[in-house]
C-alpha cells in the first residue's frame, strides 16, 4: 500500500486520514476475509487496522459482533507474516473485554509465548495475561517467572508490565515472584530495570519498612537506567514527605545528589521532586531552581518547556526564588514554541517587580496576537494576579486589557478579560471609573449574550455609585434598542437600578422605561412595567425591596413551597418568610449571570445549601413522627458537629435544623463493632429550662457498618436569651445483641440495655441567624429604625482582621459590599453586616473597629424586632 500523499495534498499541508470515513458494518463485512482458505497478509493487516481504529475511536461493538470478529482473528494464527501476527495479538487484546469464550485462544498464545519465534513472545505474553483470569494464572506462573528473567529485553519487559497490572487482582500470587523481579532489577537494559523497580515497589508499597529498605539499598547503588532512577526519586520524595523532619532525611540528600546526575531526565525529576515537597523552604529549593534556570537556555525545546512550566508553579509559592531567573525567562518570550513563551510570560508576571510592568506589557502586546485563545486566557489570568499585587499599576494594566477586549477572540477569552477587569474594579476603588468605561465601550460591539448580560448587571450595581452616573445611561439604553431579548431585559433592570439610586435621573429613566413597555418580548415588557410602576409610586421601601436588594430566598425552596401552597386547600395568604433562605458565599458578591459556568469563572455555590434543605424537608415528610408536627419551612441547617471521637465504637455526629418554632436535632449514628447489633437506638437529651421536647425518633435496628439517623425535636423557649445560649446534654441509649460478625445474625433474641455518653450540643446565637447579602446596604439601613448600640473592648482579638472574622463567625451575619476585607496598615475599619433572625426578622449591623491597646468595637444593630436587637448587643458583651 502506498501512503505517499498526492502533490496537491502536500501543497495544501493538510494530512488526510485514510480511516476517517469508516463504517463499522462495512469493516465487519470485510473481516470475513479472515476466514479465507488462502490468507492475504497485507489485506488482513489493513482490515485489522480498521477494526482497531474503530475500537479506539469509541465505536461500540456488540457482544455477538465482537465474538464473531474475535474468532475470525484467531484463524490468522496460521499466517507466518510477522506484521499480521503482531496485529493479531493487538486485536485479541482489544476484543477480549467484549467477546465471549475468549479463553479458547489460550493454548495458541501459550505456544507462542514459549516458542522459538522471539518476535512473537512479548506480544503473546501481553495478550495472554489480558484474557487470563486468576484461576488460570497459576498454570502459567512458571512460564511468566521464566519470562521475567529472559535474556531478551522486550520479553522481560512484557512480563514485568503484565505482572504490574496483575498485582491489582492477583497480588498474593505476584508476591511469590519477588526473587525473579529482583534479578530483573539488575538487568543492563534500561527499560527492564525501570519496569522491575515499578513491580517491586507495587508489591511492597503497603509495607513502609520494606519500601524504606528498598530505597535505602538502591540509593547506594548506581542504577544504569535513568527511567528507574527517576522512579526511585519519586518513591524517595514520597518517603521524605511522610517524615516528621523531612530535611534531615537521608533520602533528601539523595534527591539533592541527583541534581548532579549525568542524565538530564534524572536532573529534572530530582528538581521537580524537591520543589514539590510539602514543607520545603526557599533555601532548600534554590539548588533545584538553579538547575531549572540552566535548562531555560537548553537547545532542546522539551527541556525548556519542562523548566519554565516548573518555574511557573514555583512562582506561586516562592516568587523570590524565581526572581533570579527573570533574565532567562525574558529571553524565552520570543521562543518559537508558543507554549514556552506563554509560560515564560506568566511566570514573569508573577515574579516581576512593579518597575518592570510597563516593559513587560510592551513585550506581551506584540506576543499575544500570535497565540491561541487558550494561551491568551492563561496570560490574562496572570495579569489578574499582577493587578492584585500592584494596585497602583491599574491604569497600565487596565489599558492593556481594554486593548485585548477589542481584539478578535472567543467567549472564554473575552470572559476571562472581563472577569479580570471586574476583579480589579471590586478590589481597587480607584480603578472603578476606568474599568466601567472600558466595559461600557466593550458591550457596544459584544457578540456574546451571556457576557453582555453580566456587564450590564455590573453597570447596574456599580454605575450609580460613580461621580457621573448619567454617562452610562446611553450605553445601557443602546442595548435595549439593538440587542437580543435577554440583553434587553438585563438593560431594563440596570436602568431601574440607576433610577432607584439617583433621584435626579428618575424622570428621564421613566420615559425610557415607558418606551420599553412596548417591547416585543414578554419578559422585557413585564420588567419595564413592574419597574415603571414601582418607581412612579414614590414608595422608597418598595423600591429598595424589589429593585435595589436581591431576593433572599432560595429559588429551589421557593418553587417547592409555592407548589405545596397551590396544592393545599387553604385561604391563608402565602408567607414568603417560611421559605428557606439562600446561602451566600464570597463569590456571590461578584456580579453574575444565570449561567456563570459558561464564563469559566468559579461557579457560585448558593444553590448547594438549599438543595440540602429541600432534601431534609422531603426526609421529614417520610417520617410520620416528624411529619405530624407540621414544622413548616426550614430556616437554617447548621454545620455538622461531632459528638464522639472518630475512632470510638459508636460514631455520632449532630446536625441542627432550625425551624421557626422548633429545633430538630439529627443524630447520625454508626456502629463500628461487627459483633454487635443495636436496636431501639435513640438519644436521650438533658433538656435545658425553657425548652420543651416534643418528639423522639429512634433507629429500630443499627447493624455494623450501616449508619442511620435518630431525631429529637425541641420547641424553642419564648425567652430569646435562653434560646441563644443553651447547652444540651446527650446520651445514646440502645439495646445490644451479640451477633455473628460474618453474617450479622444475633446469637439470641434477648439483648441488654446499654448507653454511651455523648458530647454536649451547643446552641449559639449564630444558629438563629441566617447571613444574607444586601446589594444596597445603605438603602436597607434607612428602612429600619429600631436601633441598639454598644461599645466593647475585645479580648479575643489582637488585630482588626482577626476581630472582623470573630464577629462574623459569632453573629452569623454576612458582610456586605466586601467590607470584611481590611486594607493593610489601617488602624480603624467599618464592617456592614446583614442577616435574618429566625422567624423572618431582618437584621442589619454596623461594626466600627479601632486598634488601640487591643481592638475596640462599636456595634450598632438595627432589627425589625427590638428584642432581637437587644439580644445581639447583649450577647456580644
Amino acid at each position: 500500500m502506498n501512503f505517499k500523499r498526492d502533490k496537491k495534498e502536500e501543497e495544501s499541508g493538510e494530512a488526510s486520514n485514510p480511516f476517517g470515513n469508516l463504517e463499522k458494518t462495512t469493516v465487519l463485512q470485510e473481516a470475513r476475509a479472515f476466514n479465507d482458505s488462502v490468507i492475504n497478509p497485507r489485506k488482513c493487516t489493513m482490515i485489522l487496522s480498521k477494526v482497531l481504529y474503530l475500537l479506539n475511536q469509541g465505536e461500540v461493538f456488540g457482544t455477538t459482533e465482537a465474538t464473531e470478529t474475535f474468532f475470525a482473528i484467531t484463524k490468522l494464527f496460521q499466517s507466518k507474516d510477522p506484521i499480521l501476527r503482531r496485529m493479531v495479538y493487538l486485536g485479541i487484546k482489544e476484543l477480549s473485554h467484549i467477546a465471549e469464550d475468549v479463553i479458547i485462544v489460550t493454548s495458541s498464545l501459550t505456544k507462542d509465548m514459549t516458542g522459538k519465534e522471539d518476535l512473537y513472545r512479548g506480544a503473546a505474553i501481553r495478550a495472554l495475561c489480558t484474557i487470563t483470569d486468576a484461576s488460570m494464572l497459576q498454570a502459567l506462573e512458571r512460564y511468566l517467572k521464566q519470562a521475567i528473567v529472559d535474556k531478551l529485553p522486550h520479553v522481560s519487559s512484557a512480563a514485568l508490565v503484565r505482572s504490574y497490572h496483575l498485582t491489582s487482582g492477583s497480588g498474593e500470587l505476584i508476591k511469590r515472584w519477588v526473587s525473579e523481579v529482583q534479578e530483573a532489577l539488575n538487568s543492563d537494559n534500561v527499560m527492564v530495570q525501570y519496569h522491575a523497580l515499578g513491580v517491586l515497589y507495587h508489591i511492597r508499597k503497603a509495607d513502609r519498612l520494606a519500601v524504606t529498605k528498598l530505597v535505602s539499598r538502591l540509593t547506594k547503588s548506581h542504577m544504569k537506567s535513568p527511567f528507574a532512577v527517576s522512579l526511585l526519586i519519586r518513591i524517595a520524595a514520597k518517603l521524605v514527605d511522610e517524615e516528621e523532619k523531612p530535611l534531615d532525611s537521608p533520602f533528601f540528600d539523595f534527591l539533592e545528589s541527583c541534581l548532579r546526575h549525568k542524565s538530564e531526565l534524572v536532573i529534572f525529576e530530582a528538581a521537580h521532586a524537591i520543589i514539590n515537597l510539602k514543607n520545603v523552604t526557599a533555601r532548600e529549593i534554590n539548588p533545584a531552581v538553579s538547575v531549572l534556570q540552566l535548562f531555560c537556555s537548553s537547545p532542546k525545546p522539551a527541556l525548556r518547556f519542562a523548566a519554565v512550566r516548573t518555574l511557573n508553579k514555583v512562582a506561586i509559592s516562592h516568587p523570590t526564588s524565581v526572581t533570579n531567573c527573570n533574565v532567562d525567562l525574558e529571553n524565552l518570550i520570543t521562543d518559537s514554541n508558543r507554549s514556552i513563551a506563554t509560560l515564560a510570560i506568566t511566570t514573569l508576571l508573577k515574579t516581576g517587580a512593579e518597575s518592570s510592568i510597563d516593559r513587560l506589557m510592551k513585550q506581551i502586546a506584540s506576543f499575544v496576537s500570535e497565540i491561541s485563545d487558550e494561551f491568551k486566557v492563561v496570560v490574562v489570568q496572570a495579569i489578574k494576579s499582577l493587578c492584585l499585587k500592584f494596585p497602583r499599576k491599574h491604569a497600565t494594566l487596565m489599558s492593556f486589557l481594554s486593548a485585548l477586549l477589542r481584539d478578535e477572540g472567543g467567549l472564554d477569552y473575552k470572559a476571562a478579560i472581563a472577569d479580570t477587569i471586574i476583579t480589579i474594579i471590586e478590589e481597587n476603588p480607584e480603578a472603578k471609573e476606568t474599568g466601567l468605561a472600558h466595559l461600557s465601550e466593550f458591550i457596544e460591539d459584544c457578540e456574546h449574550t451571556v457576557l453582555a448580560v453580566r456587564i450590564l448587571n455590573l453597570l447596574g450595581k456599580e454605575g450609580p455609585k460613580t461621580k457621573q452616573p448619567s454617562k452610562y445611561i446611553r450605553y445601557i439604553y443602546n442595548r435595549v434598542i439593538l440587542e437580543q431579548a435577554p440583553v434587553r431585559a438585563a438593560a431594563v433592570s440596570a436602568l431601574a437600578q440607576f433610577a432607584a439610586h439617583c433621584p435626579n435621573l428618575l424622570p428621564n429613566i421613566l420615559v425610557l422605561l415607558m418606551r420599553c413597555q412596548m417591547d416585543s418580548d414578554d419578559e422585557v415588557r413585564d420588567r419595564a412595567t413592574l419597574y415603571f410602576q414601582l418607581l412612579s409610586s414614590g414608595d422608597r421601601a418598595l423600591t429598595n425591596q424589589f429593585i435595589l436588594n436581591n431576593l433572599q430566598q432560595s429559588v429551589l425552596a421557593l418553587e417547592k413551597a409555592l407548589g405545596s401552597y397551590l396544592q393545599g386547600p387553604t385561604d391563608a395568604p402565602f408567607d414568603i418568610k417560611t421559605v428557606a433562605l439562600a446561602s451566600v458565599t464570597s463569590d456571590e458578591l461578584k456580579p453574575t449571570v444565570a449561567t456563570p459556568g459558561i464564563l469559566k469563572t468559579k461557579p457560585a455555590e448558593p444553590k448547594k445549601a438549599p438543595v440540602k434543605e429541600v432534601s431534609f424537608l422531603d426526609e421529614v415528610s417520610n417520617i410520620p413522627d416528624l411529619a405530624r408536627l407540621q414544622l413548616g419551612g426550614l430556616f437554617k441547617t447548621c454545620t455538622k458537629q461531632p459528638l464522639t471521637e472518630s475512632e470510638t465504637e459508636y460514631v455520632v455526629t449532630s446536625t441542627k435544623h432550625v425551624f421557626s418554632q422548633h429545633l430538630v436535632l439529627q443524630f447520625h449514628v454508626q456502629n463500628t463493632l461487627p459483633d454487635q447489633l443495636l436496636e431501639n437506638v435513640k438519644v436521650q437529651l438533658d433538656v435545658p429550662d425553657g425548652f420543651r421536647q416534643v418528639a423522639v425518633v429512634a433507629i429500630p435496628k443499627l447493624p455494623y457498618g450501616t449508619p442511620a439517623n435518630a431525631y429529637c425535636v425541641l420547641a424553642w423557649p419564648e425567652d430569646l436569651e435562653v434560646a441563644s445560649g443553651a447547652t444540651i446534654g446527650a446520651t445514646l441509649k440502645f439495646i445490644v445483641k451479640d451477633c455473628d460478625p460474618d453474617t450479622g445474625v444475633p446469637d439470641s433474641d434477648e439483648g441488654y440495655d446499654d448507653e454511651y455518653v455523648l458530647e454536649d450540643v451547643d446552641v449559639n446565637l449564630s444558629d438563629h441567624i441566617f447571613g444574607v447579602t444586601r446589594s444596597n446596604f445603605a438603602a436597607a439601613w434607612e428602612e429600619i429604625t429600631t436601633e441598639r448600640e454598644e461599645t466593647y473592648a475585645l479580648s479575643n482579638a489582637n488585630t482588626i482582621p482577626e476581630a472582623v472574622k470573630n464577629i462574623v463567625d459569632f453573629l452569623g451575619l454576612h458582610p456586605c459590599d466586601r467590607s470584611d476585607r481590611v486594607p493593610e496598615g489601617k488602624s480603624s475599619h467599618a464592617v456592614a453586616l446583614a442577616g435574618v433572625f429566625r422567624g423572618g426578622i431582618e437584621i442589619l449591623a454596623r461594626a466600627k473597629l479601632v486598634l488601640s491597646d487591643g481592638v475596640n468595637l462599636q456595634l450598632t444593630v438595627r432589627a425589625q424586632d427590638e428584642l432581637v436587637a437587644e439580644l445581639i448587643t447583649a450577647s456580644v458583651g
